[in-house]
């Protein structure tokens, strides 16, 4: 839609709210479904529910590409979210069915990066198309796409090896319930569910909808340079991925400091823009960007937790419940930057002063907000981490010393 904004605006006309709900819509259907979606892949397997999402796609993008008005244009991309919401924790589900061992969280981010790449590859013949033939076009390209797609998985997918054994299925609605319900109380599900939390909602409030008017308003880069700088989120998060990954699988019994490592990076980041003095300079953005392109692959590490921490009949719940997380608390976050941005205009107008809604300064507190919703995710990360470290002792006999102790015995050792 950032593609297809001036578009939709010629075609549908109405107000920038009416407009932003085309946008708007496809994320919070996404959101809304990801725990239903889990249940649904316990009971039938991953492999129909992408059939299912694929063919969802297909229906919404040819609705959009017809859609007469701004109420049709809406209801497919209901659709594109519906189906949307079922493809990628059914990915994460087939790794983890046709993979184990290491190999496993290194394949979920690389399955992370080329889906980011492929939403930014997809934007340039989107945008040619569009400007060459129109709308309808457009979007009936897109929707061939989807096809294509839908013909590859029904042809090449499968849930799971064939001489592997099955894994009992939710052999009813009751049972599958009962599993989320199960998976939800686990406390290595919470902790994926935080890890999530915290890691991708900062980068993602940006790059979706408060980073473009804070680089152009707040701080006065062209529209062009804005939209060129939102790029280096998705190439920072093709070098962290398989960073992290190595990271994950050598050190499984530090992913959560490896979260918090991240957290902290993106709480420091923050913290030296918003209290720059004047304006920041452009290196200073693209190295915040760059920091903020890491929580994408870092938020994949909630998954892993998931996949430890569940069976593997109970898989896709969790994995449901873990990718609400950060998109609850990008909700949050971006609701309340722009209340926040309301408020401090209002004060200044009742002041007597000229109306600016994207004052720097109003960004600068406005922003500062993410310390309150992800400050909250940490402290329940930490209690969460501390739950399941007391599981791992009582159940496997597996002590979690601290990170500093750690790495205390790792010095001595070396240097004995």
């Amino acid at each position: 839609m950032g593609i297809a904004g001036v578009a939709a605006s010629e075609r549908f006309g109405g107000s920038a709210a009416v407009l932003s709900s085309l946008a708007v819509v496809q994320l919070i259907v996404y959101a809304a479904m990801q725990i239903p979606v889990g249940v649904l892949i316990d009971r039938y397997g991953p492999r129909v529910l992408m059939i299912t999402g694929t063919a969802l796609m297909v229906v919404g993008q040819i609705a959009l590409a017809f859609a007469p008005s701004i109420a049709v244009a809406v209801i497919g991309r209901i659709l594109v979210g519906a189906g949307d919401a079922m493809m990628f924790i059914s990915v994460i589900r087939l790794i983890s069915s046709w993979f184990s061992g290491r190999i496993v969280p290194q394949l979920s981010q690389w399955m992370g990066n080329i889906g980011q790449l492929g939403q930014v590859l997809s934007a340039i013949p989107l945008a040619w198309v569009l400007s060459q033939w129109g709308w309808t076009p457009a979007f009936l390209s897109a929707a061939s796409v989807a096809v294509v797609a839908l013909i590859a998985v029904i042809v090449a997918v499968r849930d799971r090896p064939a001489d592997s054994p099955d894994h009992a299925r939710a052999s009813s609605w009751n049972a599958a319930i009962a599993q989320l319900r199960h998976s939800f109380k686990r406390p290595g599900t919470q902790l994926g569910f935080w890890s999530h939390y915290v890691t991708q909602s900062s980068g993602t409030v940006f790059s979706l909808l408060w980073g473009f008017p804070f680089m152009v308003f707040g701080l006065g880069y062209e529209p062009h340079l804005a939209a060129a700088m939102l790029t280096i989120l998705v190439g920072a998060g093709l070098v962290f991925g398989p960073i992290l990954g190595l990271l994950s699988a050598r050190h499984p019994l530090r992913r959560s400091n490896i979260v918090l490592g991240i957290v902290t990076a993106i709480g420091i980041a923050w913290a030296v823009v918003l209290l720059w003095p004047g304006t920041p300079p452009i290196w200073l953005i693209a190295l915040l960007l760059v920091v903020l392109g890491a929580g994408g692959p870092g938020s994949l590490i909630g998954f892993d937790f998931a996949r430890t921490f569940n069976p593997q009949r109970s898989l896709g719940a969790a994995n449901g419940v873990v990718n609400v997380g950060g998109f609850t608390a990008s909700f949050v976050t971006m609701y309340l930057i722009g209340l926040l941005l309301d408020l401090l205009n209002g004060w200044r107008v009742a002041h007597g002063e000229e109306s600016n809604l994207y004052a720097l300064d109003s960004f600068r507190i406005a922003f500062a907000v993410q310390y309150l919703v992800i400050g909250v995710g940490v402290v329940f990360l930490l209690r969460a981490r501390r739950r399941t470290r007391k599981g791992l002792s009582r159940d496997e006999g597996i002590e979690v010393a601290p990170i500093w102790v750690a790495l205390s015995r790792r010095w001595r050792r070396r240097k004995a």
